[in-house]
């Protein structure tokens, strides 16, 4: 294969940017969807294709007990099918819920998504969902995966509009990578209406925060002929401390977009983002203590302590361009066209990892890194839905194909090795530049070039009254490159590459077995990197590994409403199967085969009641069963063994009272389960329970006032634990909220 060369020179690279070729593209995307205004100038002025105004009056939506199962789900399917038409688990956090519960980014948002664990530990994104993680769950962000699991860094929740997820098997939908489930983060867009809305926040460590919305229609007042076109604007920015020393955080989002209706039935939306972080001497855990064994502990009087470099560094700035063209062609049929652009500069300069002297009276440091990841990707999707009929029976179609291409240069600069010893109370730490063999000048690793091309369709007919199947194939074919930027040896040639064309797809049943209750039933595959991620794949993974993992699920499940509507309960019970994972061969260590499986089996059940207006409840619990069914690792079998960080149960409840009109109580309770801390499953990390509570005071029709009491026990828990150290989750936290909109 051609090596792909960007013309770069190597060294330092521009902090923030956006590919001169992805505007040539999005030039041309714009003149597509302007170039139908000029030809139906007449047909814009038809009343059809005009957009109402909405107004807003209250300072938030309000969230419902009731489960959301009839909201169409963008994430579930690309037919607009709800979540009790799809046959599967599809859980939906809406705006109303992230206000209600106070989700403070995206990562405290997937709390809502009934066994998904996460945390926020800035070196990996430690998402765990149905016993799988990282590069077996996709992450997308507007329906576009950019194959990379760190670009799912928390983010501010307030550009969001709402998070989407479907669990297990769903290659099918958005392409390899989608074993353990696919989650969705959506951005608010411009929509019909006049409003503003706006959030101030302070808190525990110093918080300051304020969030700003505004959506405006800017054209098309006196009607006729003219387009109408809504500006919307929704901007963040948080200053912070931190419960542990020396870390500070300053974070700014930007989602800004313009919705024009041209009439004849052609909409077209651009949409920016811009999202910038810098954390200075970020946390990257605390040390365990010795004899590590066992149920792993921590010192509680370094529970606080930061052990990073004392100029420390993790930064990222994101930029992200998306235009979307939307024809409706008629009753039946439907077009949309997305061209998208992403751009990120990630930056880490830290010492990582701390462990004790065998005496606990000394911490080790060391790992030293300096990285940089220079991410881009570029792609267009063109989609179609019909509605019809086949053989006399309704059926309905999704169809299209999706091209992207996905470039990431690395550039580590990794110093192994005891950096310092320091006491664990008492200590002092190094500009990370005095450290020996450390240079501020970033070198190149490598070019890893990810295009793909992919087609799809989806269909769900209605076989009969109470009878529907759905199905969906997907077809991609993947052209890996990689290109070295540093000395050629015999392991690390000059340009590799390697193709890909997997087949995915699913088919499912739902049968509506009585008025708002239905059982389903359904077989998915999937398609996964067999080592880790295709667009940070070394030169080993892609000569050894000839071929993408294989996953499989098989899922059976139910929907229903109960109690005269006030209640709603969904359950899915079901079993994955992830096989030809890269394990090392049990006769010769230096080798790896594709031999390895890795599996789970479970349960995931919600329900939601609104007993009165005053008061309502949500609550889920899952219990999962993973493990090795065959793997081998350090010349040591893990069959039977559980993946790490991977908790057999979580369980969630959430409930709201209204005292009076204008006071409501809310309180939250978490359970996570113990999990290993190590592939050999000899170390565990204890199960925790955290409470939250708090009290919304409706200060006027406009204007509230919440206060929040997080970790209210202030428990020590392990967010993410491993051999050496924990990633201990956040201490008790007090915050106000002032929320207002007009």
């Amino acid at each position: 294969m051609t090596p792909f060369h960007r013309g770069r020179p190597a060294g330092r690279i521009p902090p923030a940017r956006v590919n001169t070729g992805a505007l040539s593209l999005l030039a041309l995307s714009l003149a597509a969807a302007w170039a139908p205004r000029a030809a139906s100038a007449q047909a814009a002025a038809d009343a059809e294709g005009t957009l109402a105004p909405i107004t807003v009056t209250d300072t938030a939506p309000q969230a419902s007990g009731r489960l959301n199962l009839d909201t169409p789900s963008q994430t579930a399917s690309r037919l607009g099918l709800t979540p009790r038409e799809t046959p599967a688990a599809v859980h939906v956090v809406d705006r109303a819920t992230i206000e209600a519960r106070g989700a403070q980014d995206t990562q405290e948002i997937l709390r809502g998504v009934p066994g998904i664990t996460a945390h926020n530990a800035p070196g990996s994104i430690g998402v765990s969902y149905r016993g799988f993680s990282g590069a077996s769950l996709s992450q997308l962000f507007n329906g576009i995966n950019v194959q990379y699991t760190i670009a799912a860094r928390p983010v501010d929740s307030w550009i969001y509009d709402r998070v989407e997820a479907i669990g297990g098997a769903s290659s099918f939908l958005y392409g390899a990578g989608a074993v353990g489930g696919t989650i969705n983060y959506i951005t608010k867009l411009a929509e019909p209406g006049d409003f503003t809305e706006g959030r101030l926040r302070m808190g525990s460590h110093d918080l300051k925060e304020a969030s700003i919305g505004l959506n405006r229609r800017v054209a098309g007042e006196g009607g006729g002929a003219a387009a109408s076109h809504y500006l919307r604007i929704d901007a963040n920015h948080r200053n912070a401390g931190s419960w542990t020393d020396g870390t500070q955080t300053r974070a700014t989002q930007l989602a800004a977009s313009l919705l024009s209706d041209l009439g004849g039935g052609w909409r077209h939306t651009l949409a920016y983002e811009y999202q910038a972080e810098h954390v200075d001497r970020p946390y990257w855990g605390t040390p365990l203590l010795n004899p590590v064994a066992g149920e792993i502990r921590i010192d509680p009087g370094v529970r606080f302590k930061n052990y990073n470099s004392a100029d420390g560094v993790y930064a990222q700035r994101v930029q992200w361009l998306r235009s979307i063209t939307e024809w409706t062609a008629s009753d039946a049929l439907q077009w949309r066209n997305t061209f998208y652009a992403y751009d990120a500069l990630r930056d880490y300069r830290n010492v990582e990892n701390y462990r004790y002297n065998a005496g606990n009276t000394a911490v080790i440091r060391s790992s030293a890194l300096l990285q940089r990841h220079d991410h881009q990707v570029v792609g267009d999707r063109l989609e179609a839905t019909y509605k019809g009929k086949l053989a006399g029976m309704k059926s309905d179609w999704a169809f299209g194909t999706d091209v992207s291409v996905n470039r990431q240069t690395r550039f580590p600069n990794s110093i192994a090795g005891t950096v310092s010893t320091v006491d664990p109370y008492s200590f002092t730490t190094e500009n990370f530049f005095s450290i020996p063999g450390t240079s501020p000048v970033f070198n190149p690793d490598r070019t890893n070039r990810v295009t793909t091309v992919a087609a799809y369709v989806e269909n769900r007919t209605v076989v009969a009254p109470a009878w529907s199947v759905v199905s969906a194939l997907r077809h991609e074919r993947i052209e890996l490159d990689l290109t070295n930027r540093r000395a050629v040896t015999p392991t690390t040639p000059a340009a590799y590459g390697r193709d890909y064309a997997p087949t995915t797809g699913r088919i499912g049943v739902v049968w509506d077995v009585a008025p708002g209750a239905n059982l389903y039933a359904q077989y998915a595959t999937a398609a996964d990197p067999p080592s880790g991620i295709l667009s940070t794949a070394s030169f080993s993974d892609v000569a050894n590994n000839s071929a993408l993992t294989t996953g499989r699920q098989v899922e059976v499940g139910s929907k229903l409403d109960f109690w005269q509507g006030k209640g709603t309960a969904s359950a899915a019970l079901y079993r994955i199967e992830r096989s030809n994972i890269a394990t090392q061969d049990p006769n010769n260590t230096a080798l790896t085969v594709l031999v390895g499986q890795q599996s789970s089996r479970g349960i995931e059940l919600a329900v939601g009641l609104q007993p009165t207006r005053a008061w309502s409840v949500q609550a889920n619990l899952t219990h999962v069963d993973a493990r090795y069914d065959q793997f081998v690792q350090g010349g040591v079998s893990l069959a039977g063994n559980t993946p790490t960080n991977t908790p057999d149960v979580v369980a969630n409840l959430w409930t709201s009272y209204a005292f009076t009109p204008g006071r409501t109580g809310i309180a939250g309770l978490r359970h996570v389960s113990r999990v290993y801390a190590n592939a050999a499953n000899t170390l565990t990390a204890p199960a925790y329970t955290l409470l939250d509570v708090g009290l919304d005071w409706r200060v006027s029709r406009t204007v509230s006032l919440v206060g929040r009491v997080r970790n209210a026990t202030d428990r020590i828990y392990f967010a993410n634990a491993g051999s050496t150290q924990g990633y201990l989750g956040a201490p008790r936290t007090v915050d106000v909220t002032l929320r207002a909109s007009f």
